[in-house]
């Protein structure tokens, strides 16, 4: 018990010595507080006496700024009504210039209408080629006349007839010079430019073209040997008169030349039908040839065995003859089917061929109607696909159509005159060999019957 009583004494003492501590902080904490308090009141002092003292000058902006705000507005309403009066003025000062004026508005009119038209001349003709910046006076001519700000001067006017007679000058000459030409493969060579008036123009031994665009250009594809063939010596001569083919319509008619398919282009069209009845024209027509070498050969050798005695057997007349040579004690009836025999081993060689040359005279048409029908197909799918306005889309059908039927009435015209030229000459030796054998027998009989 009594150490109870002792420790909690001790206990009160530890407590008291605690509260005294704590209360020595919190008194440093409120006098700071209070520190803070004041030194805050007055900073809120000296900005509320700042605030004060500028009041008075923002209010002094304010009304500033009220009175330039109208003043510009009365300036804007001064402004606008002056725009309103210039509008006025122009209106009436266009009807001034409009009644002084008066006929030249019309004949600026024509004027321009013809500097235009000399415009399109002048821009795609060949003669501005080596006559630059001509178009430079028709604009200026063009724009005066456009305008009412400005009229075109007399010197303005007077361009326009100047050009047109440097146009008519140009188009009777053939003048030579130096030019930049752009080649096929894309790059461009300067070269002397040959110009026929305002026809055409040719350099370098070939024709070439003023694009829409005033280029120089060689063309895509020359046109045929006839036409080329006169370029080089038309361009190294220096005088008299040397003949060339030019185009009066600027390039539609060369174009519609140099468009026109080769030969080659042509045998394409027809395809794989095409070229299967030439194959068997060109076979028709070696055979043929063959053959009628070695009938007029034969023939040769059968004449000259009429005129001999003696029985040669390298041509068929000889080896009948030959018969009859190793059968002249038979009967007549042996005889003529020994003869008959004879000439009938010869008749296959003579008419060697002549079955084929036939059949592809009477095949060819109907590889080229075979060709018709196919591209007629071909036509009608097209115009399926993509209906009838393109004719574009339908040139390949109707191309191969026409051109099967074009080969395969070459190919059977020819054979088949060659055929029956062939035909004959076999058959002019088969009679030459049944003629000599029925005088044979003739005279075989006569022998016989003593």
């Amino acid at each position: 018990m009594k150490k109870i009583i002792t420790s909690a004494a001790l206990l009160a003492v530890g407590l008291s010595a605690s509260v005294s501590a704590q209360d020595g902080s919190m008194s440093d904490l409120l006098n700071k507080v209070r520190e803070g308090r004041v030194s805050e009141s007055a900073e809120h002092k000296k900005r509320e006496a700042e605030f004060q003292a500028r009041k008075g000058q923002q209010q002094k902006l304010l009304t500033d700024a009220r009175a330039e705000q109208a003043r510009l507005e009365r300036e804007s309403a001064r402004l606008e009504e002056q725009r309103r009066n210039n509008e006025q003025e122009i209106t009436r000062q266009v009807e001034i210039q409009r009644e002084r004026l008066g006929q030249l508005s019309e004949l600026f009119g024509v004027l321009q209408q013809n500097a235009g038209d000399a415009k399109s001349i002048i821009s795609t003709s060949h003669v501005s080629i080596d006559n630059p910046n001509r178009l430079a006076e028709i604009d200026n001519l063009i724009s005066k006349a456009q305008e009412s700000s400005e009229l075109p001067t007399l010197s303005d006017i007077r361009a326009w007839p100047a050009q047109m007679i440097l146009e008519m000058i140009g188009s009777s000459e053939v003048k030579k010079f130096n030019h930049e030409v752009r080649l096929n493969d894309g790059s461009t060579q300067n070269m002397e430019v040959v110009r026929i008036g305002d026809f055409g123009l040719v350099g370098d031994g070939k024709y070439l073209q003023l694009t829409p665009k005033g280029v120089v250009a060689e063309l895509q594809r020359q046109p045929s040997d006839r036409f080329t063939g006169t370029i080089a010596p038309f361009e190294n001569s220096t005088s008299g008169m040397h003949a060339l083919g030019i185009d009066p319509t600027r390039g539609q008619l060369l174009n519609l030349e140099i468009d026109k398919p080769t030969i080659e282009e042509r045998l394409d069209q027809g395809g794989p039908i095409g070229y299967i009845t030439l194959g068997l024209g060109v076979i028709g027509v070696i055979i043929a040839i063959l053959q009628w070498l070695y009938l007029l050969v034969v023939g040769g050798k059968v004449r000259k065995q009429i005129r001999s005695e003696t029985a040669d057997t390298g041509n068929p007349l000889g080896r009948v003859l030959a018969v009859y040579d190793q059968n002249r004690s038979v009967d007549v009836e042996t005889l003529e089917l020994k003869l008959d025999e004879a000439i009938l081993k010869e008749t296959p060689a003579l008419e060697r061929g002549l079955t084929i040359v036939k059949l592809i005279s009477a095949v060819a048409p109907l590889f080229g109607l075979l060709g018709t029908v196919t591209g007629m197909i071909e036509t009608f799918q097209a115009i399926t696909l993509f209906g009838a306005g393109d004719p574009s889309q339908m040139a390949g059908g109707i191309s191969a159509a026409l051109m099967t039927t074009v080969e395969g009435l070459v190919v059977a015209i020819p054979t088949l005159l060659l055929h029956t030229f062939v035909s004959g000459s076999s058959k002019s030796v088969i009679h030459v060999l049944e003629e000599q054998s029925a005088g044979i027998i003739a005279v075989h009989a006569e022998k016989a019957n003593g």
